[in-house]
């Protein structure tokens, strides 16, 4: 795991400046402190912080070139089938030097150029300059595991794993993305490819981008999500190909030439990754979990009962009120852009506990969006039985979740009847976008900003962009379109955050559910099967059960990641820095809040809200990277 940078000029006579360079990768020292390296020659400049991982050797270090020196790299992430994929090259006659992933891919673009992305099985950016045709070709992994951010204009192009690497260089200047803003305003994260800094782009999951010597910039898109669905084959057929191939990704990414541990939340996903784990390397691993205080947002007693029964050596964190306070300038300066909600808090501080011990950790991102985890895909099933029911209404039996099938689920609603108050309250029966649409946003903080920052709807509408996504597959099922949006958008928002909380302090955090071989077969089940009667999770469920331990299996609880913010945000502490940091003198000069509304707000004593949150995090990253007020100093 590493931080890459680079700078390309498009005239050739324009040379890169190696101090710029240089301050681009130690901006990201935090991301790879074990070694650094630099390539430049004329016009073109790749820098390099390395997080040592697989061959600990200086054969690893990076920018990395073919025994020729005619081709080069710098890659963040890890391939885990590399060792299949090196002695494939070595039966075809290449001359490997080192026992590192990142070699294997350079040899291997050699060999099939743009299409070795199809080969690869991991999380991974890079970007490789090949000197034989002045080109520039650059991938990022399947789900956005790894960031690759970039820029083109003014007759230059460069790239970084992190934006403040980019504004390091003084070559573009942090200014405020309208569009970016209205969809972080309405999603907590930005779609597509933008971020909320214009003219900075990030490339898309699952796309390839290639720079070519006149400044001509291509992106391709070499993989997506088939949701072709497989009938020929039985519930049985698919709980054990699902189970072969959960062992095989946790096989992969067992891989490592360092300590490697574990994260452990207690709840399904984290469970099954450690029990496979511990089973698969015969010894004990180190799990690490966190919780507070407050029982409602403390699930610890079920990772200790994972941890006891996969026999792991287990360590726990409890953050407290002083701690968010302390921590989240410095968070948002790690994450470069807000994105998604609290959980990066105590997720930090989980990796910030597991960074003293190991240097690489597994953990159960992805369940949620692959499987169906989300409430939110039970209660838009559960109006669409109703408007089914009603209307007589009948679809084929492979895609269809019947109300007399979807009662005996009801139950896991149980606490989220404020959320189905607020989704019935305006509205009934719309289109499935519009209905959806509502159950992802169920806040909009657009009217608590100035509006002269905002596009109107006219130059662009967070909706059609929505709409333009969700109905862009050709899924029969509501499930099917549900999780594939989710997993284009949300699930990159999260990533995001895992990448930013566990680089902040020098952790690879690897992920073995969104194994590219997992999410296909599970895309290509008959919805009936993978989301019986609308029971969450329902086919990984009938996997884990020979995997975790009863009282893990049994659970109805699930809890996700909750923060206190809301007992917190009522006196003491939290409740100071909400006030200073969106009431303060700064705040109301740059008129970026509505401090009137948001004072109203503040003086009703209203619960912690999403609203409250969005504009805490936005008013936090104006200062740091518009104002230029870094938390470092």
């Amino acid at each position: 795991m590493c931080g890459i940078c680079g700078i390309l000029y498009i005239d050739p006579q324009r040379n890169v400046d190696e101090p710029m360079l240089r301050q681009m990768a130690q901006t990201m020292r935090h991301r790879g402190p074990d070694d650094e390296g630099l390539y430049i020659k004329g016009n073109v400049g790749l820098g390099h912080q390395r997080l040592s991982i697989i061959d600990l050797s200086p054969l690893g270090q990076q920018p990395m070139s073919n025994e020729y020196n005619n081709i080069w790299i710098v890659y963040n992430g890890e391939i885990y089938n590399y060792l299949e994929l090196r002695q494939q090259l070595l039966a075809r006659g290449h001359c490997l030097r080192s026992y590192t992933d990142t070699e294997v891919i350079l040899h291997l673009y050699e060999d099939e150029g743009p299409r070795c992305v199809e080969r690869l099985n991991g999380m991974f950016a890079f970007a490789i300059w090949d000197a034989r045709y002045n080109l520039l070709f650059a991938a990022r992994d399947r789900f956005g595991i790894k960031p690759f951010y970039y820029v083109l204009q003014n007759g230059f192009f460069i790239f970084a794993s992190e934006i403040k690497a980019l504004l390091k260089t003084g070559l573009i200047q942090p200014e405020i993305n309208p569009k970016g803003l209205a969809d972080y305003l309405t999603f907590q994260f930005c779609l597509e490819e933008k971020t909320l800094f214009q003219d900075i782009y990030e490339l898309k999951p699952g796309y390839t981008l290639l720079l070519k010597p006149d400044g001509t910039l291509f992106l391709n898109k070499y993989w997506d999500i088939d949701f072709a669905i497989d009938t020929d084959h039985t519930d049985s057929y698919f709980e054990h190909q699902l189970l072969m191939l959960l062992e095989d990704a946790v096989r992969l990414q067992l891989r490592s030439d360092v300590p490697i541990g574990a994260h452990l939340s207690g709840g399904l996903d984290s469970s099954t990754i450690v029990c496979l784990a511990s089973a698969l390397l015969g010894a004990p691993i180190m799990t690490f979990s966190g919780g507070f205080d407050l029982p409602k947002y403390n699930e610890m007693a079920y990772a200790r009962i994972v941890a006891q029964n996969a026999g792991s050596e287990h360590y726990e964190i409890v953050p407290s009120a002083y701690d968010f306070v302390e921590v989240m300038p410095l968070l948002i300066y790690y994450m470069d852009e807000p994105e998604a909600g609290p959980g990066i808090f105590p997720q930090y501080f989980v990796s910030k506990l597991a960074s003293q011990y190991v240097k690489v950790v597994l953990g159960g991102q992805g369940g949620d969006e692959i499987f169906g985890g989300y409430s939110r895909y039970l209660i838009a099933y559960l109006e669409q039985c109703i408007k089914g029911g009603i209307e007589g209404t009948q679809e084929d039996s492979n895609y269809i979740v019947t109300f007399e099938s979807i009662l005996p689920n009801l139950i896991q609603l149980k606490g989220y009847e404020p959320l189905l108050r607020y989704f019935w309250q305006d509205g009934l029966f719309e289109s499935e976008d519009r209905r959806y649409f509502r159950l992802i946003t169920r806040s909009d903080a657009r009217n608590l900003v100035n509006p002269d920052l905002l596009p109107s709807k006219q130059e662009y509408d967070p909706f059609e962009a929505f709409r333009e996504i969700y109905n862009s597959a050709c899924c029969k099922s509501l499930i099917n379109r549900m999780t594939r949006f989710d997993i284009k958008t949300w699930l990159p928002a999260l990533l995001h955050v895992e990448d930013r909380t566990s680089m902040a302090v020098s952790l690879e955090s690897r992920v073995p559910l969104l194994d590219h071989r997992i999410v296909e077969l599970v895309g290509s089940m008959p919805p009936i099967i993978k989301y019986k009667g609308g029971r969450s999770k329902y086919i990984f469920r009938q996997v884990a059960r020979h995997v975790v331990p009863s009282e893990i299996y049994n659970r109805t609880d699930k809890m996700g990641f909750p923060v206190p913010l809301n007992e917190w945000y009522r006196q003491g502490p939290v409740s100071e820095f909400v006030n200073e940091t969106l009431l303060g003198g700064q705040t109301r000069l740059r008129g970026f809040i509505n401090t009137e509304k948001v004072e109203y707000i503040l003086g009703n004593q209203q619960p912690f809200s999403r609203e409250i949150w969005a504009l805490v995090c936005l008013e936090l990253w104006m200062e740091i990277f518009v104002d230029g007020n870094s938390p470092l100093r």
